[in-house]
């Protein structure tokens, strides 16, 4: 037997005896760079416009700060993080699936000395405008997304459940506010009660 073979016999034997044949593995490489691509997170391909707002409205909707909900419909997933932001991910494999922000925390809006919504402003650009979102809590038993719709281009609505403002007091401003901002509030009701009591006396005089 010459050299040549008398090695390539030992080779051979040594990956036998000594487990150097193993079994091979064939690794796929990923076929989207859209969202359901694990190599890439949601998050960094978000490019937020702003920083969000402090905290801020009722106490006790504090603890929902660092949480989100999320909720698919059709082919979108839509997320909803409480004083952060809103955003939503196409569910697709294509490789330029959107994800984008619908809106960034800034403000609650009010009316009749009650919490109506929370605003979500500067989203992602729109045309000739950004992406806002106004979030409605509705009281529930738990804490869930429960609806989004689009009722104005670029407009967002998002319906939020949660048993934290099952309180009918639960969405009241007055109580948020500080003393000093309380004793502005009673003098300025003070002063349109006192108005109101004059205009009926004019009219009834």
């Amino acid at each position: 037997m010459s050299s040549s073979m008398e090695l390539w016999t030992v080779c051979l034997s040594l990956f036998i005896n000594h487990g150097f044949a193993g079994k091979m593995k064939i690794v796929e490489e990923p076929n989207t760079f859209g969202l359901n691509n694990h190599f890439m997170a949601q998050g960094s391909r978000l490019q937020p416009k702003a920083t969000p707002s402090p905290a801020s409205g009722p106490v006790h909707l504090h603890r929902l700060a660092g949480k989100c909900f999320s909720l698919t419909e059709s082919t979108y997933k839509y997320e909803f993080c409480p004083f952060h932001n809103v955003t939503q991910h196409e569910q697709s494999f294509r490789w330029n699936a959107y994800s984008g922000i619908l809106g960034i925390w800034q403000e609650w809006e009010m009316a009749n000395n009650t919490y109506t919504g929370m605003w979500m402003r500067d989203g992602d650009t729109c045309g000739t405008r950004n992406r806002e979102t106004k979030v409605i809590f509705v009281c529930s038993t738990s804490s869930k997304l429960a609806q989004v719709s689009e009722p104005s281009t670029c407009v967002y609505s998002l319906i939020f459940e949660t048993p934290l403002v099952c309180h009918p007091h639960s969405l009241l401003v007055y109580p948020t506010l500080t003393e000093k901002l309380q004793g502005e509030w009673d003098e300025a009701e003070q002063a349109r009660y006192e108005g109101l009591i004059t205009e009926q006396v004019e009219q009834f005089g």
